[in-house]
């Protein structure tokens, strides 16, 4: 029995255009999967789309906008329609906006929610039944550090991402009787679009990094390829309802 083989699995991967969405397909596509590319930005995931494909893996790219929850239920539709079935799940899909808690609009606030967590469960509904019929499944929900620690700047996002978490737990719980297994993924100062921008705007943030990271370094996106493969793969079976940091040690520091 080969645990890391997804020759045959289908999995989705929201904002996988790039940064850790984009390691991650890399991780599941170098194992087998067939990887659907779902975002906004088309010229990103062609981009995406052929590096799957320069590896060897059947790849497409579904726009998706994850704050419609009508348009989370096609994207899992149009995938299962395409692959002619759904095994994996990767809800990546994420924004952030730097503020002090009492200069945000609820506006400012409902959406962070909505892309970040509420757009996760109304996939994961989607993706429920397909699941079920292709009789089992992996549903990995991107969470954060800031699932674990506060930021004075970050209240949204890591009320976001301490959700993700909890969801994750209690879908792992509701759905282990389909054999769907669900997990969260922490990860750490992944050198990304995003954070190559908190970089400019806050002083300091690299070389703290750099500092608390027992690793000494940022993680790349392909740092992300591992977890991915074995949170997707039937090397998991057992493993469900977790959340696991990939940060270079930032959380052992407590």
């Amino acid at each position: 029995m080969n645990l890391f083989d997804l020759k045959g699995r289908v999995a989705v991967v929201t904002g996988g255009n790039g940064g850790i969405g984009l390691g991650m397909a890399k991780g599941m596509a170098s194992i087998g999967a067939s990887v659907v590319i779902a975002g906004r930005n088309a010229d990103k995931a062609a981009n995406a789309v052929n590096q799957l494909q320069d590896m060897g893996a059947e790849a497409t790219f579904i726009p998706v906008d994850v704050s419609d929850d009508n348009s989370c239920t096609d994207l899992i539709a149009a995938s299962a329609a395409h692959f002619g079935r759904l095994d994996i799940l990767i809800n990546n899909a994420g924004i952030n906006n730097r503020k002090l808690p009492d200069e945000y609009e609820m506006a400012e606030w409902r959406e962070v929610l909505d892309i970040n967590l509420n757009s996760a469960f109304a996939c994961c509904q989607a993706a429920h039944p397909e699941m079920k019929k292709a009789g089992g499944g992996k549903i990995i929900n991107i969470g954060s550090m800031y699932s674990i620690f506060g930021g004075a700047y970050t209240v949204p996002y890591a009320a976001s991402k301490g959700g993700i978490v909890q969801m994750s737990k209690g879908l792992a719980a509701a759905w282990a009787v389909d054999n769907i297994q669900v997990n969260a993924v922490l990860p750490g100062w992944i050198d990304t679009e995003l954070t190559q921008n908190a970089r400019r705007v806050v002083d300091g943030l690299h070389e703290n990094v750099l500092r608390r990271t027992p690793a000494g370094r940022w993680g790349e996106i392909d740092d992300m390829a591992g977890i991915a493969a074995f949170l997707a793969s039937p090397a998991s079976d057992f493993v469900t309802g977790t959340a696991i940091p990939v940060d270079g040690g930032y959380a052992a520091l407590g």
